[in-house]
Protein backbone atom coordinates (compact mmCIF):
# COMPACT_ATOMS: atom_id res chain seq x y z
CA UNK A 1 0.00 0.00 0.00
CA UNK A 2 0.97 3.47 -1.10
CA UNK A 3 0.55 6.03 1.46
CA UNK A 4 -1.42 9.23 1.39
CA UNK A 5 1.70 11.77 1.97
CA UNK A 6 3.63 9.59 -0.80
CA UNK A 7 0.46 10.18 -3.39
CA UNK A 8 0.23 13.61 -2.49
CA UNK A 9 3.61 14.22 -3.24
CA UNK A 10 3.24 12.37 -6.88
CA UNK A 11 0.27 14.70 -7.82
CA UNK A 12 2.63 17.23 -7.35
CA UNK A 13 5.22 15.78 -9.68
CA UNK A 14 3.21 14.65 -11.98
CA UNK A 15 2.60 18.99 -13.30
CA UNK A 16 5.73 18.85 -14.09
CA UNK A 17 5.60 16.17 -16.73
CA UNK A 18 6.12 17.70 -19.76
CA UNK A 19 8.49 19.95 -18.56
CA UNK A 20 10.97 17.44 -17.52
CA UNK A 21 10.72 15.50 -20.48
CA UNK A 22 11.41 18.68 -22.59
CA UNK A 23 14.52 19.34 -20.39
CA UNK A 24 15.62 15.84 -20.55
CA UNK A 25 16.25 15.16 -24.51
CA UNK A 26 17.76 18.96 -24.55
CA UNK A 27 19.85 18.64 -21.73
CA UNK A 28 19.86 15.52 -19.70
CA UNK A 29 20.46 13.38 -22.49
CA UNK A 30 23.07 15.68 -24.16
CA UNK A 31 25.64 14.33 -21.72
CA UNK A 32 25.29 10.65 -23.05
CA UNK A 33 28.04 9.71 -25.17
CA UNK A 34 26.58 9.61 -28.80
CA UNK A 35 23.27 11.29 -27.94
CA UNK A 36 24.35 13.47 -29.64
CA UNK A 37 24.57 12.05 -33.42
CA UNK A 38 20.93 11.25 -33.04
CA UNK A 39 18.32 12.56 -35.49
CA UNK A 40 16.42 15.77 -33.97
CA UNK A 41 12.95 13.89 -34.73
CA UNK A 42 14.44 11.11 -32.27
CA UNK A 43 15.23 13.45 -29.40
CA UNK A 44 12.59 15.94 -29.49
CA UNK A 45 9.84 13.79 -30.42
CA UNK A 46 10.48 10.08 -29.99
CA UNK A 47 12.49 10.22 -26.62
CA UNK A 48 10.57 13.03 -25.08
CA UNK A 49 7.27 10.98 -25.69
CA UNK A 50 8.67 8.12 -23.95
CA UNK A 51 10.04 9.98 -21.44
CA UNK A 52 6.48 11.63 -20.43
CA UNK A 53 4.74 8.18 -21.04
CA UNK A 54 7.65 6.49 -18.29
CA UNK A 55 7.26 9.07 -15.66
CA UNK A 56 3.47 9.30 -16.10
CA UNK A 57 3.25 5.77 -15.76
CA UNK A 58 5.31 5.22 -12.73
CA UNK A 59 3.43 8.63 -11.13
CA UNK A 60 -0.27 7.44 -11.92
CA UNK A 61 0.76 3.59 -10.81
CA UNK A 62 1.18 5.38 -7.68
CA UNK A 63 -1.12 8.18 -7.62
CA UNK A 64 -4.26 4.85 -8.46
CA UNK A 65 -2.88 1.76 -8.38
CA UNK A 66 -2.36 -0.64 -10.04
CA UNK A 67 -0.68 1.07 -13.20
CA UNK A 68 -1.94 0.52 -16.34
CA UNK A 69 -1.95 -2.60 -17.97
CA UNK A 70 1.12 -3.60 -20.47
CA UNK A 71 2.61 0.08 -19.36
CA UNK A 72 5.66 -1.28 -20.93
CA UNK A 73 4.30 -1.54 -24.45
CA UNK A 74 6.01 1.72 -25.94
CA UNK A 75 9.34 0.50 -24.01
CA UNK A 76 9.73 -2.74 -25.65
CA UNK A 77 8.46 -1.13 -29.08
CA UNK A 78 10.89 1.90 -28.50
CA UNK A 79 13.69 -0.98 -27.91
CA UNK A 80 12.95 -2.97 -31.21
CA UNK A 81 12.75 0.38 -33.02
CA UNK A 82 16.25 1.53 -31.57
CA UNK A 83 18.19 -2.12 -32.19
CA UNK A 84 16.60 -1.94 -36.02
CA UNK A 85 18.08 1.60 -36.27
CA UNK A 86 21.49 0.28 -34.87
CA UNK A 87 21.20 2.67 -31.95
CA UNK A 88 23.42 0.80 -29.25
CA UNK A 89 22.43 -0.46 -26.13
CA UNK A 90 24.29 1.39 -23.52
CA UNK A 91 23.21 4.77 -24.75
CA UNK A 92 19.73 3.45 -25.11
CA UNK A 93 19.89 2.31 -21.25
CA UNK A 94 21.58 5.46 -19.95
CA UNK A 95 18.95 7.68 -21.03
CA UNK A 96 16.41 5.55 -19.11
CA UNK A 97 19.35 5.66 -16.25
CA UNK A 98 19.73 9.30 -16.75
CA UNK A 99 15.42 9.49 -16.94
CA UNK A 100 15.33 7.94 -13.41
CA UNK A 101 17.59 10.52 -12.12
CA UNK A 102 15.87 13.38 -13.58
CA UNK A 103 12.29 11.88 -11.97
CA UNK A 104 14.40 11.83 -8.61
CA UNK A 105 14.86 15.35 -9.02
CA UNK A 106 11.59 16.44 -9.36
CA UNK A 107 10.53 14.82 -6.19
CA UNK A 108 13.19 16.05 -4.63
CA UNK A 109 12.31 19.64 -5.56
CA UNK A 110 8.98 18.99 -4.44
CA UNK A 111 9.04 17.51 -1.22
CA UNK A 112 8.84 19.71 1.93
CA UNK A 113 10.39 19.68 4.52
CA UNK A 114 8.32 17.04 6.45
CA UNK A 115 8.35 14.57 3.60
CA UNK A 116 11.16 12.86 3.94
CA UNK A 117 9.10 9.52 4.19
CA UNK A 118 7.51 10.12 1.22
CA UNK A 119 10.41 10.78 -0.62
CA UNK A 120 12.25 7.69 0.26
CA UNK A 121 8.62 5.53 -0.50
CA UNK A 122 8.55 7.13 -3.92
CA UNK A 123 12.30 6.56 -4.45
CA UNK A 124 12.24 3.03 -2.87
CA UNK A 125 9.38 2.33 -5.71
CA UNK A 126 11.02 4.20 -8.58
CA UNK A 127 14.09 1.73 -7.69
CA UNK A 128 11.46 -1.59 -8.25
CA UNK A 129 10.27 -0.04 -11.51
CA UNK A 130 13.39 0.62 -12.86
CA UNK A 131 14.56 -2.93 -12.87
CA UNK A 132 11.34 -3.59 -14.59
CA UNK A 133 11.84 -1.07 -17.64
CA UNK A 134 15.40 -2.33 -17.64
CA UNK A 135 14.77 -5.53 -18.15
CA UNK A 136 11.99 -5.36 -20.60
CA UNK A 137 13.72 -2.68 -22.84
CA UNK A 138 17.12 -4.90 -22.85
CA UNK A 139 15.71 -8.22 -23.49
CA UNK A 140 13.37 -6.61 -26.62
CA UNK A 141 16.50 -4.78 -27.90
CA UNK A 142 18.35 -8.10 -28.12
CA UNK A 143 15.32 -10.49 -29.27
CA UNK A 144 14.78 -7.59 -31.87
CA UNK A 145 18.79 -7.40 -32.66
CA UNK A 146 18.78 -11.11 -32.47
CA UNK A 147 15.95 -11.11 -35.00
CA UNK A 148 17.97 -8.46 -37.48
CA UNK A 149 21.45 -10.30 -37.35
CA UNK A 150 20.17 -13.89 -38.25
CA UNK A 151 17.77 -12.10 -40.98
CA UNK A 152 21.26 -10.56 -41.97
CA UNK A 153 23.28 -14.15 -42.01
CA UNK A 154 20.44 -16.03 -43.95
CA UNK A 155 20.83 -13.42 -46.20
CA UNK A 156 24.68 -13.73 -46.22
CA UNK A 157 24.02 -17.53 -46.63
CA UNK A 158 21.80 -17.57 -49.46
CA UNK A 159 24.72 -15.00 -51.37
CA UNK A 160 27.19 -17.08 -50.42
CA UNK A 161 25.24 -20.34 -51.96
CA UNK A 162 24.35 -18.57 -55.05
CA UNK A 163 28.23 -17.47 -55.80
CA UNK A 164 29.63 -21.20 -54.85
CA UNK A 165 26.83 -22.71 -57.03
CA UNK A 166 27.10 -20.02 -59.85
CA UNK A 167 23.06 -19.28 -59.98
CA UNK A 168 23.54 -15.56 -58.13
CA UNK A 169 25.11 -12.31 -60.21
CA UNK A 170 28.21 -11.07 -58.65
CA UNK A 171 26.99 -7.25 -59.46
CA UNK A 172 24.21 -8.59 -56.64
CA UNK A 173 26.53 -9.37 -54.22
CA UNK A 174 29.14 -6.67 -54.49
CA UNK A 175 25.37 -4.46 -53.91
CA UNK A 176 24.71 -6.31 -50.47
CA UNK A 177 28.38 -5.76 -49.66
CA UNK A 178 30.60 -8.94 -50.90
CA UNK A 179 33.87 -7.73 -51.67
CA UNK A 180 34.74 -9.90 -54.96
CA UNK A 181 38.03 -8.28 -56.04
CA UNK A 182 40.14 -11.14 -57.73
CA UNK A 183 42.16 -13.36 -57.21
CA UNK A 184 40.13 -14.91 -54.83
CA UNK A 185 40.73 -18.24 -52.74
CA UNK A 186 38.29 -20.95 -52.67
CA UNK A 187 38.59 -23.21 -49.23
CA UNK A 188 36.59 -26.16 -48.64
CA UNK A 189 37.16 -27.86 -45.24
CA UNK A 190 35.78 -30.67 -43.18
CA UNK A 191 35.48 -31.08 -39.65
CA UNK A 192 35.76 -34.88 -38.36
CA UNK A 193 33.78 -35.61 -35.02
CA UNK A 194 33.98 -33.56 -31.94
CA UNK A 195 34.23 -35.52 -28.59
CA UNK A 196 31.81 -33.17 -26.73
CA UNK A 197 28.37 -32.48 -26.56
CA UNK A 198 26.15 -32.85 -29.48
CA UNK A 199 23.41 -31.24 -30.52
CA UNK A 200 21.96 -28.23 -32.73
CA UNK A 201 23.24 -25.15 -30.15
CA UNK A 202 26.63 -27.00 -29.43
CA UNK A 203 26.76 -27.31 -33.32
CA UNK A 204 26.08 -23.81 -34.13
CA UNK A 205 28.57 -22.72 -31.77
CA UNK A 206 31.19 -24.93 -33.40
CA UNK A 207 30.58 -23.72 -37.04
CA UNK A 208 30.52 -20.12 -35.70
CA UNK A 209 33.90 -20.66 -33.95
CA UNK A 210 35.01 -21.77 -37.69
CA UNK A 211 33.77 -18.61 -38.75
CA UNK A 212 35.67 -17.01 -35.96
CA UNK A 213 38.72 -18.90 -37.40
CA UNK A 214 38.08 -17.72 -40.74
CA UNK A 215 37.94 -14.07 -39.86
CA UNK A 216 41.32 -14.54 -37.34
CA UNK A 217 43.36 -15.88 -40.03
CA UNK A 218 42.71 -13.55 -42.74
CA UNK A 219 42.48 -10.50 -40.67
CA UNK A 220 39.32 -9.74 -42.50
CA UNK A 221 35.35 -11.37 -42.41
CA UNK A 222 35.53 -14.24 -44.99
CA UNK A 223 31.83 -15.24 -46.77
CA UNK A 224 31.74 -18.93 -45.09
CA UNK A 225 29.56 -21.70 -45.86
CA UNK A 226 28.89 -24.01 -42.90
CA UNK A 227 26.84 -27.08 -42.97
CA UNK A 228 26.68 -29.79 -40.34
CA UNK A 229 27.40 -33.64 -41.92
CA UNK A 230 25.37 -35.41 -39.36
CA UNK A 231 25.71 -39.19 -41.51
CA UNK A 232 28.93 -39.03 -39.82
CA UNK A 233 29.23 -36.15 -37.34
CA UNK A 234 31.53 -32.97 -37.69
CA UNK A 235 31.34 -30.14 -40.45
CA UNK A 236 31.63 -29.08 -43.71
CA UNK A 237 31.98 -26.16 -45.45
CA UNK A 238 33.15 -23.44 -48.26
CA UNK A 239 34.79 -20.02 -47.58
CA UNK A 240 35.51 -17.31 -50.51
CA UNK A 241 38.51 -14.89 -49.57
CA UNK A 242 38.94 -11.95 -51.59
CA UNK A 243 42.40 -10.38 -52.81
CA UNK A 244 44.15 -13.53 -51.75
CA UNK A 245 45.89 -16.18 -53.42
CA UNK A 246 47.53 -17.52 -50.70
CA UNK A 247 47.22 -19.65 -47.42
CA UNK A 248 48.03 -18.38 -43.68
CA UNK A 249 50.74 -20.69 -42.22
CA UNK A 250 48.30 -21.36 -39.15
CA UNK A 251 44.75 -21.91 -40.90
CA UNK A 252 44.32 -25.48 -40.18
CA UNK A 253 45.72 -24.72 -36.52
CA UNK A 254 43.07 -22.25 -36.04
CA UNK A 255 40.14 -23.93 -37.54
CA UNK A 256 41.33 -27.34 -35.73
CA UNK A 257 41.48 -25.11 -32.58
CA UNK A 258 38.11 -23.16 -33.24
CA UNK A 259 35.99 -26.65 -34.05
CA UNK A 260 37.64 -28.73 -31.49
CA UNK A 261 38.35 -31.72 -33.89
CA UNK A 262 41.10 -32.50 -37.10
CA UNK A 263 40.06 -30.08 -39.86
CA UNK A 264 41.11 -30.93 -43.53
CA UNK A 265 41.33 -28.10 -45.50
CA UNK A 266 41.70 -27.56 -49.25
CA UNK A 267 42.46 -24.39 -51.47
CA UNK A 268 41.99 -23.52 -55.03
CA UNK A 269 42.28 -20.15 -56.25
CA UNK A 270 40.14 -18.00 -58.72
CA UNK A 271 41.00 -15.54 -60.78
CA UNK A 272 37.36 -13.40 -61.01
CA UNK A 273 33.75 -13.77 -59.79
CA UNK A 274 32.85 -16.08 -62.38
CA UNK A 275 35.65 -18.76 -61.58
CA UNK A 276 33.92 -19.45 -58.17
CA UNK A 277 31.85 -22.37 -58.63
CA UNK A 278 34.38 -23.99 -60.52
CA UNK A 279 37.60 -23.23 -57.98
CA UNK A 280 34.82 -24.66 -55.24
CA UNK A 281 34.22 -27.86 -56.54
CA UNK A 282 37.89 -28.48 -56.95
CA UNK A 283 38.99 -27.56 -53.33
CA UNK A 284 35.86 -29.76 -52.36
CA UNK A 285 36.90 -32.63 -54.39
CA UNK A 286 40.53 -32.32 -52.93
CA UNK A 287 38.96 -32.65 -49.89
CA UNK A 288 36.97 -35.57 -50.41
CA UNK A 289 40.33 -37.05 -51.87
CA UNK A 290 42.32 -36.45 -49.31
CA UNK A 291 39.74 -38.15 -46.67
CA UNK A 292 40.07 -40.75 -48.99
CA UNK A 293 43.85 -41.23 -49.35
CA UNK A 294 44.03 -40.55 -45.53
CA UNK A 295 46.07 -37.56 -45.98
CA UNK A 296 46.95 -36.29 -42.28
CA UNK A 297 44.42 -33.17 -41.43
CA UNK A 298 45.75 -30.29 -40.09
CA UNK A 299 47.47 -29.16 -42.69
CA UNK A 300 45.87 -27.48 -46.77
CA UNK A 301 45.80 -29.20 -49.62
CA UNK A 302 46.07 -28.13 -52.98
CA UNK A 303 45.94 -29.68 -56.36
CA UNK A 304 49.64 -30.84 -56.68
CA UNK A 305 48.97 -32.87 -53.80
CA UNK A 306 46.67 -35.34 -55.10
CA UNK A 307 46.85 -34.70 -58.64
CA UNK A 308 47.21 -37.99 -60.05
CA UNK A 309 44.32 -39.39 -57.63
CA UNK A 310 42.00 -35.77 -58.78
CA UNK A 311 42.55 -37.01 -62.59
CA UNK A 312 41.67 -40.75 -61.79
CA UNK A 313 38.77 -40.05 -60.02
CA UNK A 314 37.04 -37.89 -63.26
CA UNK A 315 33.38 -38.59 -63.97
CA UNK A 316 32.95 -40.62 -67.59
CA UNK A 317 31.61 -43.79 -68.81
CA UNK A 318 34.28 -45.85 -67.43
CA UNK A 319 33.78 -44.32 -63.84
CA UNK A 320 30.94 -46.86 -62.71
CA UNK A 321 32.66 -49.82 -64.33
CA UNK A 322 36.26 -49.05 -62.85
CA UNK A 323 34.35 -48.57 -59.28
CA UNK A 324 32.67 -51.98 -59.72
CA UNK A 325 35.76 -53.66 -59.76
CA UNK A 326 35.87 -53.57 -56.17
CA UNK A 327 32.40 -54.84 -55.97
CA UNK A 328 33.84 -58.67 -55.18
CA UNK A 329 35.14 -57.60 -51.64
CA UNK A 330 32.39 -54.98 -50.76
CA UNK A 331 31.68 -57.14 -47.50
CA UNK A 332 35.09 -57.83 -47.25
CA UNK A 333 36.26 -54.97 -45.22
CA UNK A 334 39.47 -56.22 -43.97
CA UNK A 335 40.72 -56.48 -47.39
CA UNK A 336 39.51 -52.94 -48.78
CA UNK A 337 40.92 -51.65 -45.41
CA UNK A 338 44.13 -53.32 -46.40
CA UNK A 339 44.16 -52.42 -50.07
CA UNK A 340 43.76 -48.64 -48.82
CA UNK A 341 46.86 -48.90 -46.07
CA UNK A 342 48.74 -50.54 -49.16
CA UNK A 343 48.36 -47.91 -51.53
CA UNK A 344 48.64 -45.35 -48.98
CA UNK A 345 51.55 -46.88 -47.92
CA UNK A 346 53.44 -46.79 -51.28
CA UNK A 347 52.94 -50.48 -51.57
CA UNK A 348 55.35 -51.30 -48.80
CA UNK A 349 54.15 -54.02 -47.23
CA UNK A 350 55.62 -54.17 -43.95
CA UNK A 351 54.44 -50.85 -43.70
CA UNK A 352 51.04 -51.81 -44.44
CA UNK A 353 51.56 -54.93 -41.48
CA UNK A 354 52.74 -52.23 -39.11
CA UNK A 355 50.04 -49.92 -39.71
CA UNK A 356 47.38 -52.63 -39.80
CA UNK A 357 48.50 -54.40 -36.59
CA UNK A 358 48.92 -57.44 -38.37
CA UNK A 359 52.06 -59.81 -39.64
CA UNK A 360 53.32 -59.23 -43.51
CA UNK A 361 52.38 -62.59 -44.06
CA UNK A 362 48.96 -61.51 -43.42
CA UNK A 363 49.06 -58.74 -45.77
CA UNK A 364 50.23 -60.73 -48.29
CA UNK A 365 47.80 -63.49 -48.09
CA UNK A 366 44.75 -60.56 -48.06
CA UNK A 367 46.23 -59.25 -51.32
CA UNK A 368 46.56 -62.19 -53.26
CA UNK A 369 43.01 -63.26 -52.15
CA UNK A 370 42.08 -59.43 -53.51
CA UNK A 371 43.38 -60.48 -56.69
CA UNK A 372 41.93 -63.88 -56.81
CA UNK A 373 38.69 -62.20 -56.00
CA UNK A 374 38.89 -58.59 -58.48
CA UNK A 375 41.64 -59.57 -60.71
CA UNK A 376 43.71 -56.83 -59.78
CA UNK A 377 47.44 -57.30 -59.31
CA UNK A 378 49.02 -54.75 -57.73
CA UNK A 379 52.42 -56.01 -58.67
CA UNK A 380 51.96 -54.46 -61.99
CA UNK A 381 51.81 -50.70 -62.43
CA UNK A 382 48.48 -51.08 -64.48
CA UNK A 383 46.71 -52.71 -61.75
CA UNK A 384 47.89 -50.78 -59.23
CA UNK A 385 46.75 -48.13 -61.12
CA UNK A 386 43.43 -49.48 -61.89
CA UNK A 387 42.84 -50.12 -58.11
CA UNK A 388 43.70 -46.92 -56.88
CA UNK A 389 41.49 -45.43 -59.31
CA UNK A 390 38.89 -48.03 -58.25
CA UNK A 391 39.22 -47.35 -54.52
CA UNK A 392 39.21 -43.66 -55.41
CA UNK A 393 36.11 -43.07 -57.08
CA UNK A 394 34.52 -45.71 -54.64
CA UNK A 395 35.42 -43.60 -51.17
CA UNK A 396 35.58 -40.33 -52.78
CA UNK A 397 32.27 -40.31 -55.83
CA UNK A 398 32.54 -37.37 -57.89
CA UNK A 399 30.04 -35.02 -56.89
Amino acid sequence: MVSDSARALAVRCESRTNALARRMSREFFESVPGYGTLPADVKDLEIAATVRHGVRLFLRGVISPPAAPDGYRLFRERAAQRAEEGVPLDLLLRTYAMGVYGLWQVMREEAGPDDGPALAELVDLLFQSQAEVVGAVTQHYLHQRDALESARRTDRTRLVRGLLHGVLDPDEARRAGLVLDGPLLLLAFHAGRVDAPDGPVAERRRQRRIRAALQSAFGADVPALTDGAPEEGGACGHAVVPRCGEVPDDLARLLEEGYGAPVRVAAAVATDAAGIPEAARTAGEIVRIARARGLPAGTVHRLDDVLLEFHLSRPGPSGERIAALLDPVADRPELLETLRTHLELCLDRRATASALGVHPNTVDKRLTRLTALTGLDLNSPHGTALALAAQLLREAPPH
